[in-house]
């Protein structure tokens, strides 16, 4: 099964999330960069900061918490070690382009967390047989949003079709590390729907997605009573997760194609508006 994730800096609606089943909260702390990054566009950039961490490590202590710092600067070490105080089972690193930068944050990390490399530009990507290979890494995660920016695609689900993100996918598993990609929409939401995201996952071998904002769109609150309209998504998923994972080989080529169609038409249609 995967592990699903969900960004909030909310510590109640991370205990109702919890308790509806995800498996992972994320505290995303990146700032440096994003703005300039990504400002232009319809993407959530978080308002987290480091006094929200505890709270969140409060509020889920049988939870698995993941805490994205930013990227590598004079700051790093520091934050590293503001962040430790509070337990989080996973750190992340955006927006690192070397190996070098990867190993250093490891080293600083020493292995008192598990590293998550967040692979999100083309330079990172082109030097993922390396990436995989470094003392501390415990799994990465592939940032399908930068990632599609960084190499002036048109849609962020493009890698998918252009076989980019299978060949990351065989590096990765041949390294014998899990990993995951991108966000995914409720079941039958979605640009490209959320079962046809899910049968990708599946089929390239993740372990991970994030739960997208529009997965938990009008259950963002502290609203105990929310757990039921959460846990009725999450269960939703999970029926058809088992359910395409029966699939046979035929089936998984077939979605693929829908897949590849899907991404296609998108594509062309912001190529010739």
């Amino acid at each position: 099964m995967l592990d699903l994730m969900l960004i909030t800096n909310k510590p109640e609606f991370a205990k109702i999330a919890a308790t509806a089943g995800v498996d992972r909260i994320f505290v995303d702390l990146e700032l440096l960069g994003k703005q300039d990054r990504q400002g232009h566009l319809d993407t959530v950039i978080s308002a987290h900061s480091m006094e929200d961490v505890p709270k969140v490590r409060e509020a889920i202590p049988d939870t698995d918490l993941l805490v994205r710092l930013n990227p590598l600067n004079e700051g790093t070490a520091e934050e590293i070690e503001t962040a430790l105080q509070y337990e989080p089972e996973f750190l992340m690193l955006p927006m690192f382009r070397t190996p070098e930068e990867l190993a250093q944050f490891c080293q600083m990390v020493n292995g008192r967390a598990r590293v998550i490399p967040l692979v999100e530009t083309p330079e990172a990507a082109d030097c993922l047989p390396q990436l995989v290979a470094i003392d501390g890494v415990h799994e990465l995660f592939i940032g399908l949003n930068d990632l599609h920016l960084g190499l002036q695609l048109n849609f962020i689900f493009e890698p998918l079709i252009n076989g980019m993100v299978d060949r990351m996918a065989a590096t990765i598993k041949e390294a014998g590390l899990p990993f995951g990609f991108g966000g995914i929409a409720r079941i039958g939401e979605g640009q490209l729907p959320g079962e046809l995201v899910l049968g990708e996952h599946l089929r390239l071998g993740s372990n991970s997605v994030i739960l997208s904002r529009t997965f938990h769109r009008g259950l963002l609150s502290d609203d105990p009573s929310l757990i039921n309209k959460l846990k009725y998504e999450i269960d939703k998923l999970r029926e058809v997760e088992d359910y395409l994972g029966d699939r046979t080989p035929d089936q998984v080529e077939l979605d693929r194609q829908k897949v590849e169609q899907i991404v296609s038409l998108i594509i062309a249609s912001r190529s010739n508006p």
